[in-house]
C-alpha cells in the first residue's frame, strides 16, 4: 500500500515538473520561413542563365544557408509574371531564369525538381509561391507582343485588362481566366512534390479598372465592390477545393498585405492600404471560410507605427481567427533593416527583435516568414537576428555590439554608398504606407563667407549624407538623399521647387510631370526613362522610387532634363545645383 501511494506520489511530481517545464520552455513556432523572390533576379537566380550547373549550385548554397539559420520552410517563386520556372504545358519558362522568356534551361534541367529535393534532404518544406494574375511587369515584356509565343495571355489577349500604370494583369471577372490559373496550380501539385501552393498580395492592381462591359455582364445584384471581391473569391475556393481534391496533403495558403480593412465593424485600428477597399481581396472571410489553410499577412511595419502598428494589426489577426482552424503566420520585414538608414527605427534591428519577443506571446501566431532571402544572407546584423530566433539561441555579440553603437553612421562609416533595395511585391499596388520618418542625426557643415560659392569649401562632418545646395542655398529635405547602386537619389519635389519648377502628381498612373520655364518633364515611378516636351526620352539606370512616402528621382534626371550644372564633390557627399 505505502509503494502505491509514494509510487503515486513520484508520478504526480513528475507531470507537473513536466508541465512546468513545458510552460516555461520559450515556444518555437512551427514555421520558420522565408520568401525566395524570383521576379526581377531579386533573390535567385542572381542573374539570369540557362547553366544548369550554376544554377544548381546557388540553389544549393542558398538552402545550406537557410539551414544554417534555422530556416525550416521556403517560399520559392515559381511563377512570378504567368511564367515558369518549371516544366510547364500551360506557361513558357520565366526570363527571369533564362534572360528570355521560353528559352530552357540547358540540359533538361528543371529547378522546381531540384529545389524540391535538395530542400527535403535539408529537412526543409518547400511550398510553391505564384503570382495568378500578373502579366507584364514594369521594365519586363511590357506589352503582350513581347511575350513568348507560348504564353496563354499572348494567345488570349481577351483574357488580359491593361490597367493604368501601362501593366497587364488577367481579367479576373472571367469564368476561362480561373480555370486556366487554378489549371496552373493543379499542375504544379500533379508533377511535383511541392509541400504547398502559396499566393502573395497581387489580386485586383487596383481601383481604377476597366471592367465596366464584365461588369454588365457578370455583376448582377451585386455593387461593383462586391462583385469585384466576389470573383476573387470564387478563385481562391476553387483552388483550395481542387488543390485538396487532388492532394489533401499539399496546404493552401496566402499571404496579403498586412490590413484586411481600417476601421467599421470588424476592421482593425489602422490607417494602411486595405485589402478589402482597395485591392477587392476580403482576406479575413478567406481564412474564416477554411478556405485557405493558414493566412500570412504582410505585417511590414514597426510596433508602434502611426498607420499600422505591428502589434495591433497581428492582434487583430489573431483575435479574429483566435476560434478558427485556420493556422495564422506573420510576414515580417527584414528588409526594412536593411534599408534602413542611421538614426530610423529599424537601424539597429531592434525592432525586428521586438517583434519576435510579441509574437512569443500570441498563441495563435504559428509561424514566421522573413522578407526575403538576400537581406537576411547578405547583412550580417539580419542573419544573426533571425538564426537565433529561429535556432532558438541567445542574440550574439554582433547584435548586442550593433545596438550598443554610439555614433549612428559607424556601421557604414568606410561605405561611400549605402544601399537601398525596393520591396518588389509591393511597389505595383500602391505608395508603401509607412510612416514619416525624419532623422533624427545631426548634419554640421560649415560654409566659409567668400562672395562666391565654393563647393570645396563645405565641411560635411556625417559623410552618411549628402548635402545639396541650389546656387549656394543648402536645401533642407523631409526625407534625406540617399545613394543607390552608386546613383544619388534626391527627394524630386524638394529638388525641382527649389529650381523654380512647379510640380504634379497623378496617382492613377503614379506620373510626375513638372514644369520649368518651357520644359516640361514626366516620369513613371518604376520606370528608368524621362520624357521632355512629350517628343524625346532620356533612359536613366536607376529609376524613381517612392520611400517613405516621398518620389526619389536620380540626380541625373535634373540635370539633363533641365540642362542644368550639377557638381559632386566625392570626398565630402556634396551636390550642388546651379539654375544660372
Amino acid at each position: 500500500m505505502h509503494k502505491k501511494i509514494i509510487y503515486l506520489l513520484f508520478s504526480c511530481l513528475f507531470l507537473l515538473m513536466s508541465s512546468m517545464s513545458t510552460a516555461f520552455a520559450s515556444p518555437q513556432k512551427s514555421v520558420r520561413g522565408v520568401w525566395i523572390s524570383t521576379v526581377a533576379n531579386i533573390d535567385y537566380p542572381t542573374r539570369p542563365t540557362t547553366d544548369a550547373y550554376a544554377l544548381k549550385k546557388e540553389a544549393e548554397t542558398m538552402l545550406n544557408r537557410c539551414k544554417e539559420m534555422g530556416i525550416n520552410t521556403v517560399f520559392l517563386q515559381v511563377r512570378p509574371s504567368c511564367d515558369a520556372y518549371y516544366k510547364s504545358s500551360i506557361y513558357p519558362w520565366s526570363e527571369f531564369l533564362t534572360g528570355s522568356q521560353g528559352i530552357a534551361p540547358e540540359d533538361g534541367f528543371d529547378p522546381l525538381t531540384y529545389w524540391v529535393s535538395e530542400a527535403h534532404q535539408r529537412g526543409i518544406e518547400l511550398h510553391a509561391w505564384i503570382n495568378p494574375y500578373r502579366v507584364t511587369r514594369n521594365g519586363y515584356n511590357s506589352d503582350l507582343n513581347s511575350l513568348a509565343d507560348a504564353s496563354p495571355a499572348k494567345q488570349h489577349p481577351e483574357y488580359c485588362i491593361r490597367y493604368s500604370n501601362g501593366n497587364y494583369f488577367f481579367n479576373p471577372a472571367m469564368p476561362e481566366v480561373r480555370r486556366l490559373l487554378v489549371d496552373g496550380a493543379l499542375e504544379i501539385v500533379k508533377n511535383y512534390d511541392v509541400d504547398g501552393i502559396h499566393m502573395d498580395d497581387y489580386f485586383y492592381p487596383g481601383e481604377d479598372i476597366d471592367d465596366a462591359a464584365d461588369y454588365a455582364a457578370y455583376g448582377g445584384p451585386l455593387s461593383l465592390e462586391d462583385w469585384r471581391r466576389e470573383n476573387v473569391n470564387m478563385l481562391v475556393k476553387m483552388l483550395h477545393d481542387e488543390i485538396k481534391a487532388l492532394d489533401p496533403g499539399v496546404e493552401f495558403g496566402i499571404s496579403p498585405c498586412g490590413v484586411w480593412d481600417n476601421g467599421g465593424e470588424y476592421g482593425s485600428n489602422t490607417r494602411g492600404m486595405s485589402a478589402y477597399s482597395q485591392i477587392y481581396a476580403d482576406t479575413r472571410k478567406w481564412a474564416l471560410e477554411g478556405w485557405v489553410d493558414y493566412i500570412c499577412p504582410q505585417v511590414y511595419w514597426e510596433i508602434g507605427n502611426y498607420y499600422a502598428d505591428y502589434e495591433t494589426v497581428t492582434k487583430w489577426w489573431a483575435d479574429t481567427l483566435q476560434n478558427s482552424p485556420t493556422k495564422l503566420y506573420i510576414g515580417m520585414a527584414a528588409y526594412r533593416i536593411a534599408d534602413a538608414q542611421p538614426g530610423e527605427i529599424w537601424y539597429d534591428g531592434t525592432a525586428l527583435s521586438d517583434e519576435f519577443l510579441l509574437n512569443e506571446t500570441i498563441p495563435k501566431v504559428s509561424g514566421e516568414v522573413m522578407f526575403t532571402y538576400s537581406d537576411l544572407d547578405d547583412n550580417p546584423l539580419i542573419y544573426n537576428i533571425v538564426s537565433e530566433h529561429f535556432n532558438g539561441e541567445q542574440r550574439s555579440e554582433l547584435v548586442a555590439q550593433a545596438e550598443a553603437v554610439a555614433e549612428p553612421g559607424l556601421l557604414y562609416e568606410d561605405s561611400e554608398i549605402v544601399t537601398e533595395d525596393i520591396q518588389p511585391e509591393t511597389e505595383e499596388l500602391s505608395e508603401p504606407v509607412t510612416e514619416e520618418i525624419v532623422s533624427e542625426t545631426v548634419i554640421k557643415e560649415e560654409l566659409v563667407e567668400e562672395t562666391t560659392f565654393d563647393v570645396n569649401k563645405i565641411v560635411n562632418t556625417d559623410k552618411v549624407k549628402v548635402l545639396v545646395y541650389v546656387d549656394g542655398q543648402k536645401i533642407d529635405f523631409a526625407e534625406e538623399p540617399v545613394v543607390i547602386n552608386g546613383r544619388t537619389m534626391v527627394p524630386l519635389r524638394g529638388v525641382f521647387e527649389a529650381i523654380g519648377s512647379s510640380v504634379d502628381w497623378n496617382n492613377s498612373d503614379r506620373r510626375v510631370t513638372a514644369l520649368r520655364d518651357r520644359t516640361k518633364v514626366s516620369l513613371v515611378i518604376g520606370v528608368p526613362e524621362i520624357s521632355v516636351n512629350d517628343s524625346s526620352k532620356i533612359n536613366l539606370d536607376v529609376a524613381p522610387i517612392i520611400r517613405n512616402n516621398y518620389t526619389f528621382i536620380p540626380l541625373r534626371a535634373v540635370s539633363e532634363s533641365f540642362g542644368l550644372e550639377v557638381g559632386w564633390n566625392n570626398s565630402n557627399r556634396v551636390v550642388t545645383i546651379s539654375t544660372r
